[in-house]
């Protein structure tokens, strides 16, 4: 007989709890920024983005791109094809979602996990920061801070061992382990 226990929290704690693991980081990367680029290079980026021209499509598109990087990070690390996740949108909340279909060892979890977090927010921030891109550098931050709930189910499962199974939680975040 298998147990379970639950790594997971609900929605209105995740997002809390996403805010501050995320904004630690975010916050450094706009620091790197501006001492680089000088202090009022990020505001300028913030500005820029908000522009709903920009913000609206990238945001749109960043979102749904979050979601198809967990959806590739899951397949390819757990070797499974990207059938075996699924994806979709709640149309009650208009939110997208990737969510394995069968339980997988911790590690491609974990892998599928952070993919979307460095993909869209730390590495498009540090390129910001080579290049001096400051609208840029806003979408890393975004997508940093996007990622926060991502961090936080990773966190929950941080003593997990790397071979043992776990099932991503359909509606909580975080996943349920398989002992």
């Amino acid at each position: 007989m298998t147990r379970a226990r639950d790594c997971s929290v609900g929605m209105l704690r995740a997002n809390v709890v996403a805010v501050v693991l995320a904004a630690p980081v975010a916050a450094a990367l706009w620091f790197l920024y501006a001492a680089r680029w000088g202090w009022a290079a990020p505001v300028h980026g913030l500005l820029h983005f908000l522009d709903w021209r920009i913000a609206v499509p990238a945001v749109g598109v960043g979102i749904v791109a979050h979601e198809a990087l967990h959806a590739l990070g899951w397949a390819l690390a757990s070797r499974r094809p990207l059938g075996a996740i699924a994806m979709g949108i709640h149309w009650s909340t208009l939110t997208p979602y990737a969510h394995p279909r069968e339980p997988m060892a911790a590690r491609p979890y974990r892998i599928g996990g952070m993919v979307p977090g460095l993909v869209l927010g730390i590495v498009p921030a540090l390129i910001a920061i080579g290049l001096g891109w400051s609208t840029l550098l806003i979408f890393g931050l975004v997508f940093t801070l996007a990622a926060g709930g991502d961090a936080l189910a990773l966190w929950l499962i941080r003593g997990v061992p790397s071979g043992r199974l776990v099932q991503d939680h359909p509606t909580r975040v975080g996943c349920i382990v398989l002992e």
